[in-house]
């Protein structure tokens, strides 16, 4: 009968211990096993050069490294690159390299597909597949950040998981990812680099507070006002406003980070200075800054692109009452590689079998 091989990626560095030594191989190896997979980003148990090839042997018997692959990859006009990752079991997520002047961020996914429904999302349009393993949401980064080196020769500056999933619905994972990205053993990038980006799920945002995470986080609130959010974003009903203020509060108390407000702005929707004034006031509850997204058309999408003169007098009212704004304009969208629109033109690839 065959063996069920072990995801070596799955285990912690005590549990990869223990096997070292029931297999009767001393432990400093399974140390250097640790940092050939999460420092060095080695997916083939051949390429661990220090160890003897007996010991290969051994590893390739017991274990098996799921990684991902790059199955497709686009570039914008604007430099952008989408790359699709196809996942072991066949499955496909998608993540964005998004260069600017300041920076050079990767945008990556913690769910195969999402179950919040939000309205003006394609991704919320898919079913919820499964949640991604932390060894997956790391390769995504460990990819984009070859892609920076490799076709811009910047380095990787920021990681926002903001792609497709919500992060706080697959908390093990996201914050397992979060550690092998920053800790000296894995990457080693500052967690201050990283945002983790939440649709608004109150109970797991004071989690993160009580865990003393040291990323940033962001709030897509999209409207300050009960009614209209709810309309957009379903999640709002079990989630409200007041809720998040509290969760909001627990998490600047416990953690002192400031948190961001994502604002995707629509048409005769929530561009108007009324709904400004209820954004301003929300802002009162924790020291914040907002990001202001221009929106990007979905198939089927009922909302539209807001002026650029309400987007502006929008900002202006937000400055009067001394709250930090950015106005983000779109990159990638002819790519479909925009916020909202991962997976727009490839939900055949997210289909149950």
């Amino acid at each position: 009968m065959e063996t069920v091989k072990t995801d070596i990626r799955s285990l912690s560095f005590e549990e990869l211990k223990s096997r070292f030594e029931e297999m009767g191989e001393k432990t400093f190896r399974a140390k250097q096993v640790y940092e050939w997979l999460w420092k060095k980003s080695i997916h083939d148990f051949d390429g661990m050069t220090n160890l003897s090839l007996e010991l290969r042997n051994k590893l390739k018997e017991r274990f098996v490294i799921y990684n991902i692959t790059l199955s497709d990859r686009q570039v914008s006009a604007d430099r952008t690159i989408k790359c699709a990752f196809s996942l072991h079991d066949g499955k496909v997520v998608e993540g964005v390299l998004i260069p600017t002047n300041s920076r050079m961020t990767a945008c990556i996914s913690s769910q195969v597909g999402c179950s919040l429904t939000c309205a003006f999302c394609a991704t919320g349009k898919l079913k919820r597949m499964r949640n991604l393993e932390a060894s997956e949401i790391y390769d995504q980064v460990v990819t984009l950040k070859n892609e920076a080196e490799n076709t811009y020769g910047i380095p990787l500056s920021n990681i926002v998981y903001m792609g497709m999933g919500e992060p706080l619905l697959n908390y093990r994972s996201t914050l397992e990812s979060v550690s092998k990205i920053t800790s000296p053993e894995g990457l080693g990038m500052s967690p201050q680099r990283i945002t983790v980006s939440t649709a608004g799920i109150a109970k797991m945002i004071m989690k993160l507070g009580d865990d003393g995470v040291k990323f940033n986080l962001a709030l897509s609130l999209h409207a300050a006002n009960d009614e209209k959010r709810n309309k957009i974003m379903p999640i709002n009903e079990q989630n409200t406003l007041d809720a998040l203020a509290e969760a909001l509060r627990y998490f600047y108390d416990k953690t002192g980070t400031r948190v961001t407000y994502e604002y995707i702005i629509f048409k005769e929707f929530n561009d108007s200075l009324q709904d400004a004034r209820e954004l301003a006031e929300f802002c009162k509850h924790v020291p914040c800054k907002v990001n202001i997204i221009e929106y990007n058309p979905i198939d089927d999408g009922e909302y539209r692109q807001a002026d650029s003169e309400k987007v502006d007098a929008f900002a202006r009212y937000l400055e009067s009452r001394n709250i930090v704004v950015n106005i983000r304009r779109s990159r990638g969208k002819d790519i479909d590689a925009a916020c909202g629109q991962l997976a727009n033109k490839n939900k055949a690839a997210y289909k149950e079998d």
